[in-house]
C-alpha cells in the first residue's frame, strides 16, 4: 500500500537487472493499488511487467488480472484451505472437489482471456492442499498434479498464456518436481508451457546463493527453465544479479565438445527420485560415508601450510592439540610439496605419486596417480589410491582394472565447457559397466570473484550430487598463487565453505544449521533480515538442525515444509513457534521469541552450548 516505496524499490530492482516485478496482493485493496504503482512506474519511464502474487483470495486475483501483465496463483490455496487434515475420498467425491475448484477458477481464466493477462500456476512444496496430500502425499507427484488440475481447466477453455513453477526449499524435491512436470505434460499431450525456476525460501548470503544455484543450475543444465527467480532474505535488488550470473553462463556454451549420448532406456539414474550411487567403501570414501571434501593446497608455500583454520582445523597451543569444527576438510592435496609438520588426525594428505614414492612413511599419506603410473609396476598404497582421469580415459581396459581394484578412488576431471553433463556421462559409464569405484568430482575454475565461483561450483557439483552421483568434491581456481598470506587463506576458506555449502544444499552432508527463510514482501510482519541474523547468531552451531523463519502465516508451517522448528510472524510483535508443522506456542512477544525458540530446542534435547574455542 506504500505506493512510492514500492515504486522506488521496483526501480532499484529494474536497475539491478530485474525484468519482471512481482508484488504481493493479499487482498482486494492491495490488488487495486497495483494500478497506482504501475502508473507511477510508467510515468517515470519504467515499463517492466508487473506480476501480482495471490494467495487465498480469488477476488483479488480477478481484480489484479484487469490491471497488470501477469497473475501468479498458488493451486494449493487458491480454492482450497489447509488444515493439515487427512481426508478419505471416493472417486466421485474427489471429482466433486475438482468441479468445485473449476467453478472458482473459471472466472479468473475468462478475465485473463479478455484482458490478455498471463498467469503463473505456481505450486509450492510446502503449501499443497489437504486434498492433494491425502491422495498423493507430500511428494513431487503431488506438486505436479496440483498444478495440472488447473492446467487441464485452462486448456479446456482454450487459455494457454501460462507459466508453471514447482518451487521447494528442498533442492532434491524441487528438481524432481520440475522434471516430473515436463514428463507429465508430455505424457498427457498438454502444451509445453514455459517454466519459472526458483528455490523458495533459500535464505541469505552465501548459503542462499549456493542453495539457489544447486536447484536452479541443475535444471538449467537439463535444458529446463524460461524465467528465473532467486529468493533471498535480502533486499530484492540483490536477487536479479545472482539469477543473471546463473543464466549468462549459457551464452558461451555453443560449440562445446560433444558428449557421447546415452539411450534413454540405458540411463542408470531415476531423475524423479534420489538414490545415491552404490559404490564400494575405500577407507572413509564411498559406501555409506558422507561425501568428502578435498582442498587444493598444491600451490601453498611451506610457510603458509601451518595455518589450517581456513579449512576448519584449529591448533590450540595451550592444550598442544588440534580440534576441528563441523566444516573441517577431510583431505588436502599438496601436489609436490609435503606438509612439513604432523597433520591433525581428522585431516589426511594427498601427494603426487612421484613424490609419494620418495617418502619414508607412506602409510599415512595417499598418492594421486596418473593413468600411466596406474598401469605401471610402481608401488601403490595398500589402502587408498586416487586416480585422476577424464571421460576420454574410460576405455574397457581401464574399466576392467578399476572394477577389481579395492583401493581405487577416481578423481574425474573435465575440460568441457559443458562440464556437468560430461562428468555425469563418465559416471554413467561406470554404472553401466558395473564398476563400483567411488568418484571425487573435480572442478577447476579460472580467476573469478567468490560469488561467481560459488554459483558455478554449486551448479556443476550440486547438479550431480542431487542425483546421487559423487563421493566427494575437489575445487580449485587459478587464483591460488597469490603473494598475500591473508588473501590466500581467504581463498582456501572460500573453497572449503563452498564445498560444504554445496553438500548441504544438495542434502548429502549436513554440517551446519540450515535456515529456511523467506524474502521480504507485503505480507511480512517483522524485519526478516534483522530477525534471521539474530536467530543465526544464537543457533548457527547446531549442526543439521533446520529452522524456518517466515514473515507471515502464508509462508508458515507449509512453506517451511521440512524444517525442524519454525519462527512465524502471526501479528504485530507476535510470533508463533513450531515444532515441525505443529504450532507449540501461538502468540509469543517478539522480544522473547528467540529465547523461547532456544528453550523449545533445549526441551527436545537438541540444544548444545557453542564451543567458543573451536568457533573462534
Amino acid at each position: 500500500m506504500d505506493t512510492m516505496g514500492s515504486v522506488e524499490q521496483a526501480i532499484r530492482m529494474i536497475n539491478s537487472g530485474c525484468e519482471y516485478i512481482r508484488i504481493t496482493a493479499p487482498s482486494v485493496k492491495e490488488a487495486q493499488n497495483l494500478e497506482n504503482i504501475k502508473k507511477e512506474l510508467n510515468r517515470r519511464g519504467f515499463f517492466a511487467p508487473i506480476v501480482a502474487d495471490i494467495h487465498f483470495t480469488p477476488n483479488a486475483a480477478e481484480l489484479a488480472a484487469r490491471l497488470v501483465e501477469k497473475v501468479r496463483i498458488n493451486p494449493g490455496n487458491y480454492a482450497d484451505k489447509k488444515k493439515f487434515e487427512t481426508i478419505e475420498y471416493s472417486e466421485s467425491s474427489y471429482q466433486a472437489e475438482l468441479e468445485r475448484i473449476r467453478d472458482k477458477f473459471i472466472p479468473l481464466i475468462n478475465i485473463c482471456k479478455e484482458y490478455g493477462t498471463a498467469m503463473r500456476i505456481g505450486t509450492n512444496h510446502g503449501s499443497l492442499s489437504d486434498r492433494i496430500l491425502s491422495r498423493y502425499g507430500d511428494t513431487p507427484l503431488g506438486m505436479v498434479e496440483s498444478a495440472l488440475e488447473f492446467v487441464r481447466i485452462c486448456e479446456e477453455l482454450n487459455y494457454y498464456n501460462i507459466v508453471l513453477s514447482m518451487k521447494a526449499s528442498n533442492t532434491q524435491v524441487m528438481v524432481q518436481a520440475y522434471r516430473l512436470l515436463v514428463q507429465k505434460l508430455n505424457e498427457e499431450g498438454l502444451k509445453p508451457y514455459p517454466l519459472h525456476l526458483g528455490v523458495t525460501e533459500a535464505g541469505e548470503g552465501e548459503d542462499g546463493r549456493i542453495k539457489s544455484a544447486v536447484g536452479i543450475g541443475t535444471l538449467l543444465e537439463d535444458g529446463l527453465g524460461d524465467t528465473v527467480r532467486v529468493s533471498l532474505t535480502e533486499d530484492p535488488e540483490f536477487e536479479a544479479p545472482v539469477a543473471k550470473m546463473l543464466v549468462d553462463r549459457y551464452n558461451i556454451r555453443a560449440g562445446h565438445n560433444s558428449i557421447k549420448p546415452i539411450a534413454h532406456d540405458e540411463s542408470p539414474v531415476n531423475p524423479y527420485m534420489y538414490q545415491r550411487r552404490d559404490t564400494r567403501e575405500v577407507m572413509n570414501i564411498g559406501g555409506g560415508n558422507v561425501p568428502r571434501v578435498i582442498i587444493d593446497f598444491s600451490k601453498v608455500s611451506d610457510k603458509k601450510m601451518d595455518d589450517l583454520k581456513s579449512i576448519g582445523h584449529f591448533y590450540m597451543p595451550l592444550l598442544d592439540k588440534w580440534n576441528m569444527n563441523d566444516q573441517g576438510a577431510d583431505f588436502i592435496y599438496t601436489g609436490n610439496n609435503k606438509v612439513p609438520f604432523m597433520l591433525p588426525n581428522g585431516l589426511k594428505e594427498i601427494l603426487n605419486h612421484s613424490v609419494w614414492l620418495r617418502m619414508d612413511d607412506r602409510m599415512n599419506i595417499f598418492p594421486l596417480i596418473t593413468l600411466k603410473d596406474y598401469f605401471s609396476a610402481k608401488p601403490k598404497h595398500k589402502t587408498l589410491n586416487f586416480i585422476q582421469l577424464t571421460i576420454e580415459d574410460l576405455d574397457d581396459e581401464v574399466m576392467d582394472k578399476l572394477r577389481d581394484d579395492l583401493t581405487a578412488v577416481l578423481i574425474i576431471d573435465t575440460f568441457n565447457l559443458h562440464a556437468l553433463p560430461e562428468q555425469r556421462r563418465a559416471i554413467f559409464e561406470l554404472m553401466i559397466n558395473e564398476v563400483p569405484v567411488p568418484v571425487i568430482l573435480m572442478r577447476k575454475y579460472p580467476s573469478m570473484e567468490d560469488e561467481q565461483l560459488q554459483l558455478y561450483a554449486a551448479t556443476d557439483c550440486g547438479g550431480l550430487l542431487i542425483d546421487g552421483l559423487g563421493d566427494g568434491i575437489l575445487l580449485s581456481t587459478e587464483l591460488v598463487n597469490v603473494k598475500s598470506k591473508d588473501l590466500h587463506l581467504k581463498l582456501l576458506k572460500t573453497l572449503n565453505t563452498t564445498s560444504f555449502g554445496i553438500l548441504q544444499a544438495a542434502r548429502t552432508r549436513m554440517s551446519k544449521t540450515e535456515y529456511i527463510s523467506c524474502p521480504s514482501c507485503g505480507r511480512t510482519l517483522f524485519d526478516l533480515q534483522e530477525t534471521t541474523a539474530m536467530i543465526r547468531k544464537r543457533t548457527d552451531h547446531l549442526k543439521g538442525i533446520k529452522i524456518g523463519i517466515m514473515g507471515c502465516i502464508v509462508n508458515g508451517p507449509g512453506e517451511m515444509a521440512d524444517a525442524d522448528y519454525g519462527y512465524v510472524g502471526v501479528g504485530k510483535g507476535k510470533i508463533a513457534l513450531y515444532r515441525g508443522q505443529n504450532v507449540i506456542k501461538k502468540s509469543v512477544p517478539s522480544e522473547n521469541a528467540v529465547d523461547e525458540l532456544i528453550e523449545l530446542i533445549r526441551e527436545d534435547g537438541k540444544w548444545l552450548e557453542p564451543n567458543s574455542t573451536i568457533l573462534e
